[in-house]
């Protein structure tokens, strides 16, 4: 909209209704945040959004008494493999499927964009008796395995175009100066996708990070438990402490938001640049 132009109608009318739909969206994580700041008393009671008697001691508490840091680190380990397995396995795979002739490559790489429209939840059980197969069933390995597995349409798309935007003079003249496929992908391509590469850490790092449902079924040893697996305990209780819960749904999204805020410039960057053709 230019300056000094009046908005028309039905644009008021498209920021209204955006504006609702994000105060509803946004009341439940304001009520979360809240929760995470009153005393058990005071959460049920209900009452106001905003503490009467603003605390720190519930966080505390959740963090410390309840363990929470180890399970922080367990969630940290297994998104930090995950990332790292996926930028590894399918930045060298995409870089395959845009830069090297092959029998088949057209055939595989359409087989893994195919991969995007089956459900996660209908391999779960197969997967669980072959992870108890292969030992791995309840390790962290047997976490981030499927997760970097699970990533693979929708990085290879996403990475594939990207490396596909590269003009091919590049490869030819690294060619040319007499550089190996191997040092023109570290030297030349990977540089040139890194708002891509950021791209599909965040994409990663974020489902990885709340995953609950192989992490049940897989899990069963508390001193392995990730995040949600923890929270899952809090809200199981005889007798919940609604203010815990908030407290560790508070721990478990801030690492998230944080991460997204710190690289959203390259996100929306990489993002933009990886679905053009």
């Amino acid at each position: 909209m230019r300056a000094g132009t009046r908005p028309s109608a039905g644009m008021v009318v498209a920021y209204l209704a955006l504006a609702v739909y994000a105060a509803i969206s946004l009341y439940p994580f304001a009520w979360m945040v809240s929760g995470a700041f009153k005393n058990r008393l005071e959460i049920l009671e209900g009452g106001n959004l905003i503490p009467r008697s603003p605390t720190l001691d519930t966080l505390v508490d959740t963090w410390g008494r309840l363990n929470f840091f180890d399970y922080f680190l367990n969630s940290l380990k297994v998104t930090g493999l995950t990332v790292l397995g996926v930028l590894v396995v399918y930045s060298l795979a995409s870089y395959a499927f845009a830069m090297i002739e092959f029998p088949g490559r057209r055939a595989i790489f359409w087989f893994f964009v195919a991969l995007l429209f089956v459900p996660s939840i209908t391999v779960l059980l197969p997967l669980t008796i072959l992870e108890s197969r292969l030992g791995i069933l309840g390790t962290h390995i047997g976490l981030v395995l499927p997760f970097v597995n699970g990533t693979a349409p929708l990085t290879v798309l996403l990475l594939t175009n990207a490396f596909r935007a590269i003009p091919r003079e590049l490869h030819d003249a690294a060619r040319a100066d007499g550089a190996g496929e191997v040092r023109i992908f570290l030297r030349v391509y990977l540089p040139l996708v890194r708002p891509t590469l950021i791209t599909v850490a965040v994409l990663t790092a974020v489902p990885t990070w709340n995953e609950y449902p192989l992490s049940r079924v897989s899990l069963n040893e508390e001193s392995r438990y990730t995040l949600p697996l923890a929270l899952e305990q809090l809200a199981s209780g005889n007798v919940p402490s609604y203010n815990e819960i908030m407290a560790g749904s508070l721990i478990l999204v801030v690492p998230v938001i944080v991460l997204f805020l710190a690289l959203q410039r390259y996100f929306v960057n990489g993002l933009s640049g990886a679905v053009k053709e």
